[in-house]
Order: C-alpha cells, then structure tokens, then sequence
C-alpha cells in the first residue's frame, strides 16, 4: 500500500510547454490564417507526446470555445479565445476532414518504444477518431467529438448554441483584461455566423425528413422565445461585460451586436423550429426517422464504448433493475413500506413530506446549503479512497432559468485545464420538488466528488488530448461508481433512508437501459417511458418527463452510465480475485482514474497493468 500524496503541479508551467512544436493542420477556412500565424508546419513528422498535443491543437482549431473552457488560449494560441465553431456543414466536414487526417497519422506512428501512459493515450485518440468519423459519415445529426452530447437534431430543447453561448459567456469566457474584452466581442460579432450554420444544417434535416417529436419542438420553441426576448432586453450575452469593469466600456457595442444581428439569426432559428412543427408527429424514437436504425446503433455505440446491440442492453437493463430492487426491498421493510411493487413503496416514499424541501427560495436555500454540507463532508474522506489526491477547485450554481425547462436535474464537470475556471455542479431549482433529501446526496457526489468534478482533475494532469477526449461510459460510469465508493465511505451509516436513494439512483440508470433502447428499437410511446420509470422505480413524474425528452434527442446517452459502473465494478471483481491479499481499495481506484477517461477497453488495460504490478510487490 503505497502513502497518499497530493498531485503538485502548476498548471499554467504546465501548459507553456504544451505547445512546443505544435502547428494545427487541415482547419476550415475561418481559422486557417490564424493558425498559420500561430505554428509552422515541422519539418519531420513528431512522435510521442509531440504528436498528440499537435493533434489537439488541430481538433481545438474546430472547436475553439473548447479551448478556453479548458485554460489553453493562452500563448501562441490566444487567437483561439476570439474565434468560434463553425457550425455549417462546411465547417463540420473540415472537422470530419482534420479527424480523417490524424487517425492516419495516429495509426502510422510506432508506438513500441513508448511508456505504456503513452501508448494508451494513442489507443484513446484512435478510438475516439474513429467512432466519431463513424458519426460523421451519417447523413444527419451533431457528432461530439470525445464528448458526450451526440444528437440527431442539430437545434432542439436541450440541444444548440442558443443555449449554450448564453452559459458560455456567462461562465467561462474571460474577463480580465483589455484584450478579453475584445476577444469576448470578436465571438459575440461571430455568433450569427455560427447560428445560420446551424440553421443550414437544421433545413436540411427537415428536408430529409428528420424532424423532431412534437413534444420536443414546443420545448424547444418556449425556449428559443426566452433566449430571444432576453437577447433584446440586454441579458445573458451582455451582462458578463456590463458587470465588468473590464468590459464596461464596450457593453453598448455588444448590445448592438445582439440587437440587430444576433436576435435576427434567432428569429431565424425560430422560424425553422415553426415549420419543422408543422410536419413534426409524436413518435420519439429514432425508428421512425430515416436512417434511425443506423444512427442509434452509432449513438449507442459511442456512448458505450462497446458494440452491444439494442436488445442486449435493454435485457441487461431489466436485469440489473430486479437485482438493485432486491436489495431496495428489505430496507423498504425496515421502513414500514411494505406492502406493493419496490415502485409503488418508493412512490410512498416520495410523498413523504419529512423527506421534501420547502417550496419556493427558502427550500432552494435549503438544497444549496444540503449540497455545501455534503461536499465537504465527502472531501474529508476522500484519503480513505486514494492515495493519490486531488484538492478541485469547485463551485455550486444554479441552472439559468431559461434552460431549465429542457435540462436534467443536475449536471457537473470539471474545470480548466490551468485551474482558472472552476468545476462545477449546475443544480436544476425551477422546482424544490425535483429533489427529496434521500436522494439529494447521492447527486451531489456524483457531479461532484468522487464524481465528475473529481475525476475530471486527474484528466486535466494528464497530455492535452487526454483532457479533450472523454467517454461518456467512463465519465458515467464513474459518476455512479463514485457514489457506490460515498456509500462505502459510510455516507448513509446513520441515514440509512440515504441509502435507498442511492439504489433508487442507480436502479434509475438499468431503467435508462431499458427506456432508451425501448424508445429507440421497440417502438414504444413517450408515455411508456415515462410510466415504466414512474411504476417500476417509484420515480418523479416531474423528473422523468424531462428524463424521457432528453433521451429522444440524446439517443444512447443514456445508456452509458450502468453499463460503465457495471464494467469497473467487474474489473475491480477481478482484481480482487487476482490479486488476493495483495489487492488494495485505494491502489485500484488510484489504477482507475490515474489511467483516465478512456473507452472500456482501454480501462480495463489499465486494470490489467495495475494487476500484474501489484503481483510482483
């Protein structure tokens, strides 16, 4: 058992090396001039870690937002802080075109000489490249590349610029001196273009027959009117400057900026979502839409890193759910609710006024304050779990209310790369009565620690490209495993109520399985989804309608997280057995995260090499 020691390492040094012999190739028109100012090509081709950081300054070269959610437009890539996505099918096929390119050169290279962080960091790039170009070549949709967020619908409730600009002004774009506030105007003159490149793709979508469910339309409409009106009353995009001192002096200009360029492309936006209604039906699945059958069987794949096929996952999903019911059963009993499916008992459950925060401000005061306290509770035992820590820099905030409608009941991630912008976990309070406060812990720990905000600092140690590319099984999967590890740690020891919440969560996720392959490959209706989760798992209604939107324009998200947790619960099985006496609780989630975000393949290597280690000690 090795001693816990804390990862020291200045991030912005760091990040000054990063771009040593970097140059980016193959970028679309828009970025082309910048990028030659910024690198010449090298005269011989790099290899090891030269190679992946260039090859993660050509992907950030497509996506330049993502470049300073990360703390990397710094340097000779500053330029990268006033440029934008371009959204157009043009842009997007320059992307497919930049991806193309450096699998090849990622294949090409000889990997034999080098570590085996190294050569892993080689599989995750190959990988994510490929699986991405896979989604590339579909006819239709928004690929993420090394993310999460894959979508048939390039415009939709949950999905789009016109939600995500606002946040990303609002919390992640600089300000903190002269040349961020030109930088913060040069994106903000940038995002008509970047709207009608969407729009573009969005036409001929519908053209093909791709329409949006109805349902998901009238959502999205609602909030395509609230980011329009905020627009013209000088909100969300303008604030960030207002309240700077900073950015002050050109508040006025962006404001005209929004105006009379930014609301037209709005307007614009909106006019196609009204047409797209006038075709739109209920049906939710992909099945139903052309290609459908492809499309999911990629978008499952991406988000599980596996080549499981609809009906395995939705049978595993049926299984794992009668398995975590099994033990949510006595502990009903133990609780008086015994009489019923464990759906029915939990529906009791959430009707308890004990167990509900109080309406309105105070009980949104309430859940911030419940959610502080259990971070700081989980960081106090964070060295009974590793020996290797991570102290992150983290903040709560709530989800902006124009979102709110459309998003999940809390969604977290990690911060920059150099520190500056902090994890976070965004908390959904249009309603108190999306949280019960046995449930409530067990989302804190997974957003946050040992959740995502946690697992994303190791990442943000790791080469660049490592802190790009991520996996939705891994990224998920973790979450869940990070609050089976919060249960261990004996967060539910005196709340044993707390506990059930736990297995309702991670029931909630083998229900995923089977609602989304349900929607997806077997034809069921929006309103199936939502009962089977309300019936078999004693879910929210309020929570679950927003749940089953999300999974009709994520296709296959949802799916990742059980089959993620599952897969590092077996491998950690595995250890166990392998090593005997010599396994370690700390060393194999050390082995885990140390490794980072990568398909499950890969994290079982890692495993694997963690195994034949510790054998020799």
């Amino acid at each position: 058992m090795t001693s816990p020691n804390i990862q020291k390492f200045t991030r912005r040094q760091t990040l000054a090396g990063l771009g040593a012999g970097v140059s980016i190739l193959a970028l679309p028109g828009c970025v082309q001039q910048a990028a030659a100012q910024m690198a010449a090509p090298p005269l011989a081709e790099p290899v090891g870690a030269q190679l992946l950081d260039e090859i993660a300054y050509n992907l950030l070269a497509h996506e330049p937002e993502r470049a300073t959610s990360l703390g990397v437009d710094v340097g000779r890539y500053a330029a990268l802080r006033s440029q934008m996505e371009d959204q157009s099918q043009a842009g997007q096929d320059a992307f497919a075109a930049t991806l193309r390119t450096d699998l090849a050169r990622v294949r090409a290279a000889d990997t034999s000489a080098l570590d085996p962080a190294t050569r892993t960091s080689f599989e995750v790039v190959e990988s994510a490249y490929a699986t991405a170009l896979d989604g590339f070549a579909l006819p239709y949709g928004d690929v993420a590349v090394g993310s999460w967020r894959n979508s048939p619908y390039v415009v939709i409730q949950n999905v789009g610029s016109y939600i995500d600009l606002p946040r990303f002004f609002d919390s992640t774009q600089p300000l903190n001196s002269a040349g961020d506030a030109e930088a913060y105007i040069a994106r903000l003159t940038a995002v008509p273009g970047v709207l009608n490149g969407e729009l573009e793709r969005m036409k001929a979508a519908t053209d093909m027959g791709v329409v949006p469910p109805d349902f998901l339309l009238a959502k999205a409409v609602t909030q395509m009117k609230a980011t329009l009106q905020d627009a013209m009353q000088g909100g969300s995009l303008v604030a960030p400057l207002a309240a700077s001192e900073i950015g002050k002096g050109v508040s006025g200009q962006a404001d005209e900026i929004v105006k009379t360029t930014i609301a037209p492309a709005l307007e614009a936006q909106l006019a196609e979502l009204f047409r797209q209604q006038t075709v739109a039906t209920s049906d939710p699945g992909m099945a139903a839409r052309p290609h459908g059958d492809e499309y999911y069987a990629w978008a499952l794949r991406a988000s599980t890193t596996t080549n499981l096929t609809p009906d395995e996952v939705h049978q595993r999903g049926l299984e794992e759910l009668a398995s975590l019911h099994a033990r949510m059963d006595p502990i009903l009993r133990s609780l008086g609710y015994t009489n019923g499916t464990v759906g029915a008992r939990m529906n009791e459950l959430g009707s308890d006024p004990r167990f509900k925060f109080a309406e309105g401000d105070p009980g949104r005061a309430e859940i911030m304050s419940f959610i502080e306290d259990r971070i700081a509770w989980i960081k106090s035992q964070m060295p009974r779990a590793f020996n290797t820590l991570v102290d992150p820099n983290l903040e709560v905030r709530r989800i902006p209310a124009a979102e709110e409608l459309g998003a999940p009941g809390a969604y977290g991630g990690a911060g920059s790369k150099d520190g500056t912008i902090p994890g976070r976990m965004w908390i959904n309070l249009r309603t108190t009565d999306l949280h019960r406060k046995y449930d409530l812990a067990d989302l804190v720990y997974h957003e946050t620690i040992p959740g995502h905000v946690w697992e994303g600092e190791y990442s943000n140690t790791l080469p660049l490209i490592r802190s790009i590319l991520a996996f939705n099984a891994f990224s998920e999967g973790w979450a869940l495993y990070g609050e089976q590890l919060a249960d261990e740690l004996g967060a539910y020891e005196d709340y044993t109520v707390g506990r059930l919440g736990y297995l309702q969560s991670l029931a909630f996720r083998a229900c995923r399985m089977v609602v989304d392959t349900g929607l997806h490959s077997k034809g069921w209706s929006r309103q199936k989804g939502v009962d089977f989760f309300v019936t078999e798992n004693g879910s929210k209604v309020e929570e679950v309608a927003s749940e089953v939107d999300r999974y009709c324009s994520w296709p296959g998200q949802a799916c990742g997280y059980k089959v993620g947790h599952s897969e590092i619960v077996r491998q950690r099985g595995i250890a166990q057995t392998a090593l005997g006496s010599k396994y370690d609780f700390k060393s194999f989630n050390d082995a885990v995260v140390l490794g980072g975000n990568a398909p499950l393949d890969v994290m079982a290597n890692n495993v694997s090499r963690y195994v034949a280690g510790a054998r020799v000690q």
